[in-house]
């Protein structure tokens, strides 16, 4: 099993997730849409900056999702496919090794319980 953790652009959500929402299987998303930070490129566009204690700060959009070893490929190309614009700020995919999960209503193990 694998967790996809992907930071995106805000304006992009609807389009990723319509795009992930056609992908058979997927076994759901998290979204966060209070995410800031900053990145190594530091645009000079300060329209979609955020400024808290004195630092600057970027809006981003945080998806995350766990699903089994032969999706990934689908899962982040199709992430990618639809977050990028080609601009710096596009954001990041992370992709991690999960040991183990726990569904909570089921007691289910493992991949029974994605």
């Amino acid at each position: 099993m694998k967790e996809i953790k992907a930071i995106i652009q805000p304006f992009m959500i609807t389009k990723v997730i319509e795009a992930l929402k056609q992908i058979e299987g997927i076994p759901g998303i998290t979204v966060d849409k209070d995410v800031r930070g900053f990145g190594g490129t530091h645009k000079e566009d300060t329209s979609h900056k955020l400024v808290d204690d004195m630092v600057e700060y970027v809006q981003k959009v945080k998806l995350e999702t766990v699903i089994p070893d032969a999706m990934v490929d689908l899962v982040v190309n199709t992430i990618q496919k639809n977050a990028h614009t080609g601009n710096p700020g596009d954001g990041k995919i992370f992709i991690y090794t999960v040991d183990d999960m726990v569904k909570i209503r089921t007691n289910e193990r493992g991949e029974k319980a994605i």
